[in-house]
């Protein structure tokens, strides 16, 4: 027996839960090829040595604040950079409420990714207001970088000039020569009117996709309250 068919479900029920099981079996494999297409994306692209800035390790500390280039963020050369393009900073006056729950996210699982990468957030506010703010969200496993009074964002067409940002991740490689190579960058906005980019990078939306209810107006929040109240209707479809 499988795991959820139950002995009181209808035929209707099953009908339509063995035809959702062959789409989600086609999508893995749609999730599987898209990856392999990924993997042979040609490491040709150079990119400056751009200059950020970065605090201690220990959030704690207020300093010193050093300058650190890209290529120094890869602290073990053989790793993949991932970095996170976090949008906060520029126009982005107060941190993204969306990019939030992603990187609290990523807090909660960094000593797995650094088993396989060199894994940054980076965001053009300064150095002194990011880490402020990352001490608040308790991002203590995080490496935060800024990147204000660079062109990195807008290089890699996360920032425009008027300094409105988009939200993504973009991962880079360190050749043997010590030049950075741009391997891939996905945006949440894919193209235009396609949104939900990188939505696998956060597991929120796909449990709200698993309920009858669907993801429906709900929005992540910057601040919640320690005992977080319950849903006080359903979501609509």
């Amino acid at each position: 027996m499988r795991p959820g068919r139950l002995a009181s479900e209808s035929d209707d029920y099953r009908r339509q839960r063995d035809e959702l099981l062959k789409a989600e079996i086609a999508l893995r494999e749609q999730l599987e090829t898209v990856a392999a297409l990924r993997r042979q994306l040609p490491l040709d692209s150079d990119l400056p040595d751009y200059v950020f800035h970065e605090g201690p390790a220990d959030l704690a500390q207020r300093g010193p604040i050093k300058e650190v280039r890209l290529s120094g963020l890869f602290h073990d050369p053989t790793k993949p950079l991932v970095m996170y393009q976090y949008m906060f900073g520029g126009a982005q006056n107060k941190p993204c409420r969306m990019c939030t729950m992603w990187v609290d996210g990523f807090n909660s699982v960094t000593h797995y990714l650094q088993e396989t990468m060199n894994f940054a957030i980076i965001a053009q506010a300064g150095i002194r207001e990011l880490r402020e703010w990352g001490r608040r969200r308790n991002w203590h496993g995080l490496r935060l970088i800024s990147s204000e009074g660079s062109e990195f964002k807008n290089a890699l067409g996360f920032q425009n000039e008027g300094g409105r940002q988009w939200p993504g991740i973009s991962v880079f490689v360190l050749s043997q020569d010590g030049s950075v190579k741009h391997f891939y960058s996905a945006c949440a906005q894919m193209a235009d009117h396609v949104n939900r980019g990188i939505d696998l990078l956060t597991p929120v939306w796909n449990l709200l996709d698993l309920t009858p209810y669907g993801r429906g107006e709900w929005m992540p929040r910057l601040e919640y309250s320690v005992e977080t109240p319950s849903m006080a209707a359903p979501l609509s479809r």
